[in-house]
């Protein structure tokens, strides 16, 4: 679960990692009331689980109190697009003002699992401020990467050779480790998928601060840690996700055009492979789980015809639990009730699959066979094409 940068800076002084004086607002008077008692320059800050605020206009230096006022007018309510966020972008309803500070050195620090390695992984360049992807693309001898083993943790020489990998002033090098470990604990300690600060700077004054933070935590962990689940903001949800939610059914957004239905998140993988390897596109990723019902079938059937793009629905479903005739009965009700306007291939393997085939056979609906998955996704992508 993505939290704001207010959030995650939140839990930074929690874990004694520095960061800019601040407070955030829903309202323009009460932006210019925390500019006012923060002193001047601010700086004013679209708070939206998105990266890339600067480039879309999401982030203003004010120097004077009109460019205070005139920056949260720009920035409260505005649709903010950025890399992120899709051509839709994200509504702006909070503003965190900060106070400035001044920059000598600007650097980018992250922490991730690497699963391939089964380590953490802490990433750094020296080219903070900057598209790290980008940095990582042109000029990667920039980017350090030192891994940790979690049963072993966070030491000594991994620190030295961040330190030196970004050839840190011996003036801050004290601060640099504190904070790497106090950063590495807070990483562990919140199960955390990603922690990163872009920039972290080096002020005037020797002094190190976060001016930037982003924190993913795993959703599955998420019951250990309530003040992060507190911290849930329901207008950064995907609506059509969030819908889903409701029924328990995992359902991602992916803008193709072939809607599919699975049951089992390993099927869902091998279902959207196969229909880009047929030429289509998949819609979305919809797992019912091995316990669907006919109601969770309609459900999910309301869910992909919401996504105006879909032009014709895949169902592949293995039936172990839920029964190959049970899922045809469900498809056929589901179908009938919600006047179903696309096409439909129904790949079904597994337990009275003969019966289920007989059902959808004889339902008079758009409702098609499939012999395989190769065979369901050929069908699929000539009824999209």
């Amino acid at each position: 679960m993505k939290i704001h940068e207010y959030q995650a800076k939140e839990l930074f002084r929690k874990y004694k990692v520095p960061t800019p004086e601040g407070g955030v607002s829903t309202t323009i008077e009460g932006v210019e009331n925390i500019a006012a008692e923060l002193g001047l320059p601010v700086a004013v800050k679209a708070q939206i689980h998105a990266g890339g605020r600067g480039k879309g206009g999401g982030v203003k230096v004010a120097r004077s109190s009109d460019e205070v006022t005139k920056a949260a007018k720009a920035i409260l309510g505005m649709t903010l697009v950025t890399k992120q966020t899709g051509p839709e972008g994200r509504l702006v309803k909070t503003i965190l003002v900060e106070k400035g500070v001044a920059i000598k050195k600007e650097m980018y620090l992250s922490i991730v699992p690497d699963r391939s390695t089964a380590t953490v992984t802490i990433i750094a360049s020296q080219d903070g401020g900057m598209d790290i992807e980008e940095v990582a693309a042109k000029t990667p001898e920039r980017i350090i990467k030192v891994q940790v083993n979690p049963l072993i943790g966070i030491r000594g020489y991994h620190v030295a050779r961040m330190m030196f990998g970004l050839e840190l002033p011996k003036e801050v090098m004290k601060e640099f480790s504190a904070i790497l470990r106090n950063l590495y604990n807070l990483f562990v300690d919140y199960d955390c998928s990603l922690v990163e600060i872009n920039p972290l700077i080096i002020t005037e004054e020797n002094t190190i601060i976060a001016l930037d933070a982003k924190m993913d935590v795993d959703s599955n962990a998420l019951y250990r840690h309530p003040d992060v689940l507190a911290m849930h903001d329901p207008n950064e949800d995907d609506p059509t996700e969030a819908e889903a939610a409701k029924f328990n059914l995992n359902y991602i957004n992916l803008g193709g055009n072939v809607g599919n239905m699975v049951n089992g998140a390993g099927l869902a993988m091998a279902t959207m492979d196969i229909i880009k390897q047929a030429g289509a596109e998949p819609a979305n990723f919809l797992d019912v789980g091995g316990g669907a019902n006919a109601e969770m079938v309609e459900n999910g059937f309301r869910i992909i015809l919401s996504d105006s793009k879909v032009k014709g629905i895949l169902i592949n479903i293995f039936g172990g639990i839920l029964r190959c005739d049970i899922l045809a009965q469900g498809v056929v009700q589901a179908a009938k009730k919600i006047q179903l306007s696309v096409p439909v291939v129904v790949r079904m393997e597994g337990t009275n699959v003969e019966e289920g085939r007989r059902i959808l056979s004889e339902s008079g609906l758009k409702l098609i066979n499939a012999t395989d998955l190769a065979d369901a996704a050929k069908k699929v992508a000539e009824i999209v094409a």
